[in-house]
């Protein structure tokens, strides 16, 4: 058993709403912990929420995993184990970004729940915390589990023949990229500029036109600036600054990883706050492009040469930090793994595929402009096809890292289940009807 995607990714849909309208009663007991009918109507309205198909069997699934993520959370508590306050505070502020954009902005939000977004989180503070625990203990129960390659062949022979799924297309690329180098004097225009834009602040424009023209936030400068926040979601020269400021007061210029900041207080209470912001970011001389680019032309025609091969290349050529020491691998950040399908691939870097379509494997692509979307830096770059598959089902040659992944799943699950069954025998649990009536995949009801 797992917690259920509905669980453990709850969107603040509050049993409170749900009381409301409903008679709540007491479903079940685990432990000390109490599990409300309002607590699976939640729940279900969330599954409703999210398309998935609501029947009879739904409440009894819903319950089953609200008394195991209760049981994990009794021995949670029973072992001591913890998460801070600030891992709280950073997933509540990530489920509260998701219900502004699912409502439409923050005052939205307080007008749905007829609350302040403070009256929110202490609310519902404990409900995370508890869920973060459940994840915690789960992850405890089977930190250590590994597989062997005989575990791995033993397991792919299980698989029922007609279950063994089909692996699309799977494409696995490396990378030469230089960046320009930015310059003291590149940062010294932009720390200058920004002083300027300040100056001009000060003497009477507008702190939100100033952000709409010149900010190279994104996220922000639409917003003529303004950011609403909790402290710990923002670097810390950001928030050590956000924090010396009295309401109304602007900040000094000052430099963070991304770039150099001025930053104007609005409104604290407590931990949240809003703040105007303006970022200018360093920019690179376009003469220093056309460096790079050049550059990159010699480590092309190097390679095609047959002067040096691509290994030596990437060490002589390549400046781009996650890849350079790792041959210019790229790694797919959605999985892992150094191998890409097409979805991944259209949604992390369609360019890639355009530049090696044409290629047969080991093939080079010539050097083009690149976009580092994470870091919003600008380069040049050439791609390898170093590996493509047919579409295929899996085996174990082709695919052993992804049957590895499902043997080791599979081995955590049957060692969370043995953990569940101990724990059912050693822990008060009542169920009420009419969900007694359940056909439950573990014994919770005790003979």
């Amino acid at each position: 058993m797992r917690l259920s995607l509905i669980i453990s990714t709850v969107l603040l849909s509050s049993s409170t709403l749900f009381a409301q309208k409903t008679v709540d009663q007491i479903a079940a007991q685990v432990g000390e912990n109490i599990i409300l009918l309002s607590d699976i109507q939640a729940q279900k309205l969330q599954a409703l929420q999210a398309g998935m198909d609501v029947n009879s069997a739904l409440d009894c699934s819903i319950l089953e995993e609200l008394m195991y993520q209760n049981l994990l959370i009794n021995q949670a508590k029973l072992d001591s184990l913890d998460v801070s306050d600030a891992q709280v505070d950073a997933e509540m502020e990530q489920r509260i970004r998701v219900i502004e954009n699912q409502i439409g902005g923050r005052d939205k939000m307080e007008a749905f729940y007829g609350k302040t977004v403070g009256a929110i989180k202490n609310e519902f503070r404990p409900i995370i915390r508890d869920q973060m625990l459940a994840q915690e203990m789960e992850r405890t129960i089977a930190m250590d589990v590994s597989v062997t390659p005989r575990e791995v062949e033993t397991f792919f022979k299980t698989i029922p023949v007609d279950s063994i799924p089909l692996i699309n297309s799977q494409l696995s690329f490396q990378q030469i990229v230089i960046y320009p180098e930015i310059t003291a004097i590149d940062k010294e225009r932009a720390y200058t500029d920004l002083k300027e834009i300040r100056e001009s602040i000060l003497a009477g424009q507008s702190f939100s036109t100033q952000a709409r023209i010149h900010s190279m936030d994104p996220g922000s400068a639409k917003q003529g600036g303004e950011i609403k926040a909790s402290k710990g979601m923002m670097v810390a020269p950001f928030e050590a600054a956000v924090f010396s400021l009295k309401k109304g007061e602007i900040s000094e210029v000052f430099e963070s990883e991304y770039g150099y900041h001025i930053v104007k207080l609005i409104e604290r209470l407590g931990d949240d706050y809003t703040c105007q912001h303006i970022l200018i970011t360093a920019e690179f001389n376009p003469n220093a492009l056309e460096a790079a680019a050049a550059r990159l032309d010699s480590c092309y025609n190097e390679i095609k040469s047959g002067k040096i091969t691509w290994d030596e290349a990437v060490t002589k050529y390549s400046n781009d930090e996650s890849t350079m020491q790792n041959k210019g691998i790229i790694t797919n950040p959605i999985t892992g793994e150094q191998t890409w399908d097409m979805e991944d691939l259209n949604q992390v870097d369609q360019q890639i595929y355009l530049l090696t379509n044409q290629l047969e494997v080991g093939g080079i692509s010539q050097p083009n402009l690149y976009t580092n979307v994470y870091e919003r830096k600008q380069g040049v770059r050439i791609v390898r096809l170093s590996k493509r598959t047919d579409p295929h089902r899996a085996n174990l040659t082709q695919d052993y890292s992804l049957i590895t992944r499902a043997a080791e799943n599979d081995k955590k699950q049957r060692i969370i289940n043995e953990w569940v069954k101990s724990k059912i025998y050693s822990t008060y649990i009542r169920i009420n009807a009419p969900f007694d009536q359940c056909d439950f995949q573990n014994a919770w009801l005790k003979k």
